[in-house]
């Protein structure tokens, strides 16, 4: 069982299809959810599960909507951001998350490893996004 950080291959398909809608004021609900070590999660991960997710205070299965930035380019690469994303007072240990679409029958977007466990104990456990650029953003097509 492992976590490999990862673009969904079923997400690459669905855009081309026209499932996948980031636009920040009417575009569709993305979704985090924290998984587990023992979690396998990657580029064939195809929708939400919730097979080895966290759970702990203040978690909720499924995990939290995130705020998504609509997408914008950078030179020649395409780039979507979310706003950082905090489970508050949460009592948590997650080895990785995967972010996808609520609104559209929880498809899968991306699979994030940690690199390790991370453990949050009736604190905030924060998701950091990286900076919206062609080289660092969390979802980038060049």
């Amino acid at each position: 069982m492992a976590i490999t950080s990862a673009i969904c291959t079923s997400f690459k398909q669905e855009l081309l299809v026209g499932t996948h809608n980031f636009t920040a004021s009417s575009g569709n609900t993305f979704k985090l959810a924290l998984y587990t070590s023992s979690a396998t999660l990657g580029a064939s991960t195809t929708a939400y599960t919730t097979t080895n997710e966290v759970s702990g205070t203040n978690y909720t299965a499924g995990g939290n909507a995130l705020t998504n930035v609509t997408p914008t380019t950078s030179g020649t690469t395409a780039i979507v951001d979310f706003a950082d994303l905090t489970f508050g007072t949460a009592t948590v240990t997650a080895r990785g998350c995967l972010i996808y679409n609520d609104t559209n029958s929880d498809k899968a977007v991306a699979a994030i490893d940690f690199g390790g466990d991370k453990t949050s104990t009736a604190g905030n456990f924060t998701i950091v996004f990286p900076s919206p650029t062609a080289t660092g953003a969390i979802i980038r097509l060049a």
